[in-house]
Protein backbone atom coordinates (compact mmCIF):
# COMPACT_ATOMS: atom_id res chain seq x y z
CA UNK A 1 0.00 0.00 0.00
CA UNK A 2 0.95 3.78 -0.98
CA UNK A 3 1.82 6.01 1.78
CA UNK A 4 0.15 9.08 1.80
CA UNK A 5 2.35 12.12 1.33
CA UNK A 6 3.81 14.01 3.92
CA UNK A 7 3.26 17.47 3.30
CA UNK A 8 0.17 19.27 4.48
CA UNK A 9 -1.27 20.80 1.25
CA UNK A 10 -4.52 22.69 2.45
CA UNK A 11 -5.51 23.41 5.86
CA UNK A 12 -9.57 24.63 5.70
CA UNK A 13 -11.14 26.63 8.50
CA UNK A 14 -14.40 27.23 8.95
CA UNK A 15 -15.81 30.61 9.40
CA UNK A 16 -19.02 32.53 11.17
CA UNK A 17 -18.20 35.78 9.13
CA UNK A 18 -16.38 35.21 6.10
CA UNK A 19 -15.96 38.71 5.16
CA UNK A 20 -14.89 39.57 8.87
CA UNK A 21 -12.31 36.58 8.83
CA UNK A 22 -10.96 37.56 5.39
CA UNK A 23 -10.20 41.00 7.07
CA UNK A 24 -8.52 39.90 9.64
CA UNK A 25 -6.06 37.54 7.81
CA UNK A 26 -5.26 40.43 5.71
CA UNK A 27 -4.94 42.89 8.10
CA UNK A 28 -3.08 40.48 10.77
CA UNK A 29 -0.56 38.49 8.19
CA UNK A 30 -0.27 40.51 5.72
CA UNK A 31 -1.32 37.86 2.80
CA UNK A 32 -2.72 38.16 -0.36
CA UNK A 33 -5.77 36.36 -1.38
CA UNK A 34 -5.42 33.92 -4.15
CA UNK A 35 -9.12 33.12 -4.89
CA UNK A 36 -12.31 34.45 -3.46
CA UNK A 37 -15.89 33.48 -4.16
CA UNK A 38 -19.56 33.84 -1.85
CA UNK A 39 -18.39 30.57 0.27
CA UNK A 40 -14.84 31.13 0.44
CA UNK A 41 -11.06 32.69 0.46
CA UNK A 42 -7.79 31.35 -0.42
CA UNK A 43 -4.73 32.46 1.08
CA UNK A 44 -0.97 31.13 0.65
CA UNK A 45 1.11 30.77 3.48
CA UNK A 46 4.72 29.02 2.85
CA UNK A 47 3.74 25.66 0.50
CA UNK A 48 0.49 25.68 2.05
CA UNK A 49 -3.03 27.03 1.29
CA UNK A 50 -5.56 28.22 3.84
CA UNK A 51 -8.61 28.05 2.71
CA UNK A 52 -11.58 29.98 4.72
CA UNK A 53 -14.70 28.40 4.44
CA UNK A 54 -18.09 29.84 5.55
CA UNK A 55 -19.28 27.19 8.27
CA UNK A 56 -22.90 26.69 6.37
CA UNK A 57 -20.94 25.87 3.49
CA UNK A 58 -18.80 23.60 5.39
CA UNK A 59 -22.30 21.12 6.35
CA UNK A 60 -22.12 20.15 2.74
CA UNK A 61 -18.38 18.79 2.80
CA UNK A 62 -18.74 17.31 6.01
CA UNK A 63 -22.31 15.44 5.60
CA UNK A 64 -23.15 13.39 7.75
CA UNK A 65 -20.30 14.59 10.25
CA UNK A 66 -21.39 17.86 12.67
CA UNK A 67 -19.68 21.68 11.81
CA UNK A 68 -19.24 22.38 15.44
CA UNK A 69 -19.66 26.11 16.54
CA UNK A 70 -17.28 28.39 17.68
CA UNK A 71 -18.34 28.20 21.59
CA UNK A 72 -18.17 23.93 21.23
CA UNK A 73 -14.20 24.95 21.93
CA UNK A 74 -10.89 25.16 20.63
CA UNK A 75 -10.38 21.97 18.62
CA UNK A 76 -6.47 22.81 17.03
CA UNK A 77 -4.01 25.01 17.24
CA UNK A 78 -1.73 26.89 13.92
CA UNK A 79 1.56 27.78 15.23
CA UNK A 80 3.97 29.51 12.51
CA UNK A 81 7.41 30.10 13.66
CA UNK A 82 9.00 33.70 14.08
CA UNK A 83 12.41 35.50 14.54
CA UNK A 84 11.01 37.32 17.82
CA UNK A 85 7.83 36.40 19.26
CA UNK A 86 7.75 39.73 21.47
CA UNK A 87 8.43 41.96 18.19
CA UNK A 88 5.45 40.06 16.56
CA UNK A 89 3.02 40.36 19.49
CA UNK A 90 3.47 44.39 19.32
CA UNK A 91 2.55 44.17 15.77
CA UNK A 92 -0.45 41.51 16.02
CA UNK A 93 -1.72 43.96 19.31
CA UNK A 94 -1.51 47.19 16.37
CA UNK A 95 -3.44 45.00 14.06
CA UNK A 96 -6.01 44.66 16.35
CA UNK A 97 -5.77 40.88 17.21
CA UNK A 98 -5.80 40.04 21.12
CA UNK A 99 -3.71 38.00 22.87
CA UNK A 100 -4.96 34.88 25.01
CA UNK A 101 -1.73 34.33 26.34
CA UNK A 102 2.04 35.33 25.77
CA UNK A 103 4.46 35.98 24.94
CA UNK A 104 5.85 33.45 27.71
CA UNK A 105 8.91 31.21 27.76
CA UNK A 106 8.29 27.49 27.47
CA UNK A 107 9.68 24.62 29.73
CA UNK A 108 10.82 22.74 25.77
CA UNK A 109 12.79 25.86 24.99
CA UNK A 110 10.56 27.91 23.34
CA UNK A 111 8.76 31.45 23.33
CA UNK A 112 5.63 31.35 22.65
CA UNK A 113 1.97 33.64 22.42
CA UNK A 114 -1.77 32.80 21.19
CA UNK A 115 -4.40 34.25 19.53
CA UNK A 116 -7.79 33.68 18.37
CA UNK A 117 -9.21 34.83 14.83
CA UNK A 118 -12.86 36.23 14.43
CA UNK A 119 -14.06 32.55 14.40
CA UNK A 120 -12.19 31.18 17.34
CA UNK A 121 -9.26 29.33 16.02
CA UNK A 122 -6.34 29.54 17.44
CA UNK A 123 -2.87 30.68 16.52
CA UNK A 124 0.50 30.50 17.91
CA UNK A 125 3.86 32.34 16.86
CA UNK A 126 6.77 30.15 18.39
CA UNK A 127 10.42 31.61 18.33
CA UNK A 128 13.48 31.09 20.26
CA UNK A 129 13.92 32.20 24.07
CA UNK A 130 16.24 35.22 23.68
CA UNK A 131 19.35 35.93 25.95
CA UNK A 132 19.79 39.30 28.03
CA UNK A 133 21.22 41.01 24.28
CA UNK A 134 19.15 41.24 21.20
CA UNK A 135 19.42 38.25 18.56
CA UNK A 136 21.36 36.07 21.50
CA UNK A 137 19.84 32.87 21.99
CA UNK A 138 19.29 30.76 24.61
CA UNK A 139 19.63 27.34 24.21
CA UNK A 140 17.65 24.94 26.06
CA UNK A 141 17.53 20.87 26.46
CA UNK A 142 14.45 18.59 25.84
CA UNK A 143 15.17 16.35 27.72
CA UNK A 144 16.66 15.71 31.36
CA UNK A 145 20.28 16.20 31.86
CA UNK A 146 22.73 13.61 32.70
Amino acid sequence: MATLQANVSVVTLFEDDLDEARDFYQRVFGQEMLFEDPDSVLFKFGGTFLNLLKRAAAREALTPGPVADRTAGARCQLTIFVDDVDARCEHLRATGAELLNGPMNRPWGMRTASFRDPSGHIWEIAGPVLGDRPGQAVVRSRGPER
